[in-house]
């Protein structure tokens, strides 16, 4: 059974979170409206900052036994090359030519203008290529510094949009100046920030921040050794340990290898990701910023994000640390697993007061005046804490350790799915964000009359789902949070956020408030919600669960 809300509006043909408003087509001409503004270019180093390998690979290959030779005292060529030794540099040197006229022809024919309410670029010397967004269904837009970029003072931007996960623009590579000025400018203007009439394409300034939390490096190389790949691994190093003992072969020890291999490169692809991680408000949306090597700062508007999830494994449990990640449009596929992992990661490894925090970031009008209680039940909670509806005592045998967390319990702006005794999770949903619902129900769920509820988002990492719950507060939930959806959707929209809503208090309570954004201070930050006091039952639950 399933329930899909329907998409009114000129953009009744894409998605309801957001919409992509990304487009290929051949470039016949230029567009009608490039009078309004200025076409560009990016910097003359950008195709040789993205294929420096390629370069790197071409002089390997023909300078490999060049050098070798030289090294040993031999001759540069062999006797029966030597007559073909012009031949060959000239070959070397033609593909070397060639391939530098291409990333100049790239770069010539690469080009981008932001006018009449869109972002486009125009690519291609062969087939000619243009990529456009619409500037108010914009998701978020990233600032990304690979290494060479960085030691040249360059940064790749990218504009997300609701288009199944690949960038709808990217234009790699501008000046870092000129990367963050350009994406004010269109933050500005996807936000309904009103321009000047007598000079509209004057750029936006940047919006100032505040900063609200950061994660010690050495909480996040201690998430790392307390996760989950490290307890495999040690207990697959006791396990080989044990049966090189029992049966006196050291060929157990050679299947440690390829694990403490793939352990440290995933140890150092997570601490490269997760190093410096810091969040900051501002009236553009939540800022993140991360990265060793490989920096990135992320920009989130307010409302983009379609669900979030707040996780906590069994060894986090006793440092009492979470994890946060979201799904936001146009971040469900993308080009690298790694990549995705750390673009959808909200908090890397955070305390209880971070997470709430970023929850007061996120969703700034609870939608209920015992936001504590009520969130702080979802994630230490049992039973019936914070008027949470869990799965009934007689289908205990189908989840015999999490029967007692399954639960839901709905505020006026989101839906909040609690699940795991050991591996505790919270999904928080925005009824607005509810883009379709469907039940579940197999055969032994059937007997035990239960039955899953699933809530259809953007994809991503988090999947929001409701663990059997009775049939008949299935059914109600239903009809209820699809009425609850319906409803919301009209009250707010995605286009231009700044002129429909700005954050409350979310710690007294207070819903949106009409009007434009102010700069944040510290004392107009969003306050986090007050960590909440466990219970005895939470406390026992804590112990146990």
């Amino acid at each position: 059974m399933t329930a899909e809300e329907p998409r009114p509006g000129p953009a009744a043909s894409l998605p309801d979170a957001g919409g992509a408003a990304a487009a290929a087509q051949p470039d016949t001409a230029q567009p009608a409206s490039a009078s309004d503004g200025e076409w560009l270019r990016v910097h003359p180093a950008s195709p040789f900052i993205r294929g420096w390998v390629a370069l790197a690979a071409i002089a390997f290959f023909f300078g490999r036994d060049i050098f070798e030779r030289s090294l040993q005292g031999r001759p540069v060529f062999e006797e029966e090359l030597a007559g073909r030794a012009s031949w060959l540099l000239a070959g070397g040197g033609t593909v070397l030519l060639v391939s530098v006229l291409g990333f100049l022809l790239t770069w010539y024919f690469t080009k981008y203008q932001v006018s009449g309410g869109y972002v486009r670029v125009n690519t291609g010397f062969l087939f000619r290529q243009q990529r456009q967004a619409r500037l108010d269904r914009v998701q978020a837009i990233d600032i990304v510094q690979p290494l060479l970029g960085r030691i040249f003072g360059l940064a790749e931007l990218k504009f997300e949009v609701a288009d199944a996960g690949e960038s709808a623009v990217r234009l790699a590579y501008l000046k870092i100046d000129d990367a963050r000025q350009l994406r004010a400018t269109i933050l500005a203007r996807a936000a309904g920030v009103a321009v000047d009439p007598a000079n509209p394409e004057q750029p936006s300034p940047e919006a100032p921040e505040f900063q609200v939390l950061s994660v010690p490096p050495q909480r996040l190389v201690g998430s790392l050794l307390l996760s989950e790949q490290s307890f495999f691994v040690v207990a697959g190093g006791i396990a080989s340990v044990v049966l090189a003992a029992a049966t006196d072969s050291q060929a157990f020890y050679l299947y440690l290898i390829p694990a403490g291999l793939g352990l440290a490169a995933s140890y150092w692809g997570l601490f490269n990701k997760g190093y410096n991680f810091t969040a900051a408000i501002s009236p553009d949306g939540i800022r993140l910023r991360y990265g060793l090597l490989d920096t990135q700062a992320q920009t989130l508007p307010p409302g983009r994000i379609q669900a979030l999830k707040v996780t906590q494994q069994p060894l986090w449990r006793p440092l009492g640390w979470y994890r946060m990640q979201v799904n936001v449009a146009g971040y469900g596929v993308v080009e690298n697993a790694g990549e995705g992992s750390a673009r959808t990661t909200l908090l890397p490894v955070g305390t209880l007061a971070d997470v709430m925090g970023m929850l007061a970031l996120v969703l700034p009008d609870p939608g209920t005046p015992q936001a504590a209680v009520v969130f702080g039940a979802g994630l230490t909670g049992l039973d019936s804490d914070g008027g949470f509806v869990t799965t009934p005592r007689r289908a205990r045998w189908l989840a015999p350790l999490g029967w007692r967390r399954n639960g839901f319990a709905a505020t006026d702006t989101a839906l909040l799915l609690r699940s795991g005794r050991w591996w505790r999770q919270l999904v928080v949903v925005p009824h607005q964000r509810t883009q379709s619902i469907a039940l579940h129900q197999g055969p032994l769920a059937r007997r035990f009359r239960v039955a899953d509820l699933v809530l259809h988002t953007t994809p991503g990492p988090v999947v929001p789902r409701l663990a059997q719950a009775t049939t008949e507060v299935a059914l109600s939930l239903f009809d209820e949070q699809s009425a609850r959806a319906r409803l919301a959707r009209k009250r707010q929209t995605t286009e231009q956020w700044l002129r429909q809503v700005a954050p409350g208090d979310p710690a007294a309570g207070t819903g949106p408030v009409a009007g434009p954004l102010e700069v944040p201070t510290p004392l107009e930050t969003p306050t986090p919600l007050e960590t909440p006091t466990p219970t005895p039952q939470q406390q026992e639950g804590g112990q146990h669960g």
